[in-house]
């Protein structure tokens, strides 16, 4: 289960009166399958959300330009506040006003296995590999699949902001296909595009 205050952040940041998301009352949905979702946020800024479930709660990092399936291709991952797992589920739009308003798509959604270990390859806590700044695992989702790694690159000390690194590993899933632009992807779950999800959620307060 996550800690008390895990999603204290998450919740200081909306209003659950305003927002369509979830306020997060849930917990872990099955011990044997951890789960992930990458949405698309048409916020201030256009961005992909990549989400691990970790220890109860969705570890969180906006993902700029999006996961690629290219070894060579190294992504910028701003790591955001946890999320609750119920927001693996969440496609809708955020009122204007409140934060990150704008509309979501679940782009991608799956499970994941973690293949973090130490130096002498023995296997360590998934929660406890990001912690100390590198954690690599493999995906089965409808879009992404294969071996991905992330690695802090700056920050975690002192207050300073952290940075990470999302990289795709050389396996048999490599190409050199990235995401793709996010005004023409489609949802994994409905098939929706940004546009029309908006359109639906204007028609919904018609």
């Amino acid at each position: 289960m996550p800690a008390p205050d895990a999603l204290a952040e998450y919740r200081r940041k909306r209003d659950f009166h305003r927002t369509s998301e979830p306020s997060g009352s849930g917990g872990p949905r099955d011990a044997d399958a951890r789960s992930f979702v990458v949405q698309i946020h048409d916020a201030s800024t256009m961005h992909f959300d990549f989400r691990l479930e970790v220890d109860g709660v969705l570890k969180s990092w906006a993902v700029p330009k999006g996961p690629s399936a290219d070894p060579g291709a190294k992504r910028l991952a701003m790591p955001t506040e946890d999320h609750p797992m119920e927001y693996a589920d969440y496609e809708g739009v955020i009122a204007p006003g409140e934060y990150g308003a704008g509309a979501v798509i679940i782009w991608d959604e799956g499970t994941y296995r973690s293949l973090a270990t130490d130096r002498r390859g023995n296997e360590v806590p998934f929660g406890e590999a990001l912690e100390r700044g590198h954690a690599s695992f493999w995906l089965d989702g409808s879009k992404l699949h294969g071996g991905y790694a992330l690695t802090r690159t700056r920050g975690g000390k002192d207050g300073e902001r952290e940075t990470w690194l999302l990289v795709k590993k050389q396996d048999r899933h490599a190409s050199s296909h990235n995401a793709p632009e996010p005004r023409r992807a489609r949802s994994a779950r409905t098939g929706r595009t940004l546009k029309r999800v908006a359109a639906d959620a204007a028609a919904d307060r018609s």
